[in-house]
């Protein structure tokens, strides 16, 4: 069997005998596969991040399934993560490789680091929004009435 491409970055590299190549190297439909990530080893070498590898990720959009979507923070790589919402910051476990994006796993959502910024900015702030919250308490009329609610949901 030839030699793996991957057998300097693979955490899994195993030879049967020495010299031989790693046991997890196979051959489908033509193309060199790699049996313990169970993909095409062409796929795991073009992407910057491989099964099983924690990454922190920035989540800023949506994919059309519903998962957030993310980008690895030295390449860009695309990342989609499972039940996560944007904008958040979260830890996650790539499960699936492919050769232009990875899926993952959330590990754990870890804190904004603007949510730091504004809460220092807020500690000077609430004397005067105090101030405001009484002067809004007193105004209890609506500005307007509501339209759709069950008292006049035809707005007659």
């Amino acid at each position: 069997m030839a030699e793996c491409p991957l057998a300097d970055e693979c955490p899994n590299f195993q030879e049967r005998i020495s010299g031989m190549g790693c046991q997890h190297l196979g051959d489908r439909g033509g193309m060199d596969w790699c049996q313990h990530y169970n993909q095409p080893i062409e796929d795991l070498k073009t992407a910057p991040v491989v099964p099983g590898e924690e990454v922190v990720l920035e989540v800023d959009d949506m994919h059309e399934s519903g998962a957030g979507v993310g980008r690895h923070e030295g390449t860009g790589f695309i990342v989609m993560v499972d039940g996560v919402l944007p904008p958040a910051r979260v830890k996650a476990e790539i499960t699936t490789v492919k050769s232009n994006y990875a899926r993952a796993d959330l590990v754990e959502r870890l804190p904004d680091d603007d949510a730091d910024d504004t809460d220092d900015a807020d500690d000077g702030a609430t004397e005067v929004d105090e101030a405001t919250d009484e002067a809004e308490e007193e105004d209890t009329s609506p500005a307007r009435e509501r339209l759709g609610s069950r008292e006049n949901f035809w707005g007659q």
